[in-house]
């Protein structure tokens, strides 16, 4: 047990869970820092046949935990450095990634699922990516990740940040598959699996059918030239202000 982390052996496969439903498991860096080693400790394939990443209670992840928001140029960088992090060790695991997003992924945290093998979810699953109206530039690579998997409703999703159901997520690809909430994990664990069987070659074809890291890592430079901006310019500050300023 990690803090604001719960870790289970469900049938060989590690369910990684965000346990701080009260905050709706809202990310701060050490909690980032901390998932991005455990899933390099798990992903080596040695103790599990792959990992599923959840949330406790009605959010899968409100994602980067604002009132733990930078305040100097230096935490920006750790604060977007964090998020990478989680990026790099998924994307190096030998064994399959899959989430289980049982409710609303907002920001980071929707991107964090970005780069999964697998997004399975409910009618509850709700994506949001409020950056764009908070002064916050998008992470995670999902510059590079978001349109390859939606195409060009990426661009509708960063600049407009809706609000986008289950079945919208389902319909542009956000989402691979839609099971009852009760069956979520059990779907979760299926699918790793079903994807490792005896005698398999699966983390031979993870490497082929990921992103190519030197595309991820650029990804990474073009977002951390945009946070350095966005901070630079003051947006970012006015734009968490705004948000609890608009909450009290």
């Amino acid at each position: 047990m990690h803090q604001f982390l719960a870790v289970d052996v469900v049938r060989d496969v590690a369910v990684v869970t965000f346990t701080r439903p009260e905050k709706l498991n809202v990310l701060d860096v050490g909690t980032r820092l901390r998932l991005a080693a455990l899933i390099r400790e798990l992903g080596s394939g040695k103790a599990v046949r792959g990992i599923v990443l959840t949330g406790a209670g009605r959010a899968f992840s409100a994602g980067e935990d604002l009132r733990q928001a930078p305040t100097t140029d230096a935490e920006v960088r750790r604060a977007f450095e964090s998020f990478h992090d989680i990026t790099r060790a998924i994307l190096a695991t030998r064994v399959p990634v899959v989430a289980a997003v049982n409710g609303i992924a907002v920001g980071g945290a929707s991107e964090i699922t970005l780069c999964c093998d697998a997004r399975i979810g409910t009618a509850a699953t709700e994506y949001y990516q409020p950056e764009n109206s908070r002064g916050l530039t998008i992470s995670n690579a999902s510059s590079v990740l978001l349109h390859r998997l939606i195409g060009n409703h990426a661009m509708r999703l960063v600049l407009g940040s809706p609000r986008v159901g289950a079945q919208e997520a389902l319909r542009i690809g956000l989402l691979d598959e839609l099971v009852e909430p009760d069956a979520l994990l059990g779907r979760a664990v299926d699918t790793v699996r079903e994807w490792t069987p005896e005698g398999n070659t699966t983390a031979l074809h993870l490497a082929l059918l990921r992103p190519r890291a030197e595309e991820v890592e650029a990804a990474f430079a073009r977002e951390d030239q945009a946070a350095h901006a966005a901070w630079s310019s003051g947006a970012l500050s006015a734009g968490v202000e705004a948000f609890w300023s608009a909450r009290t």
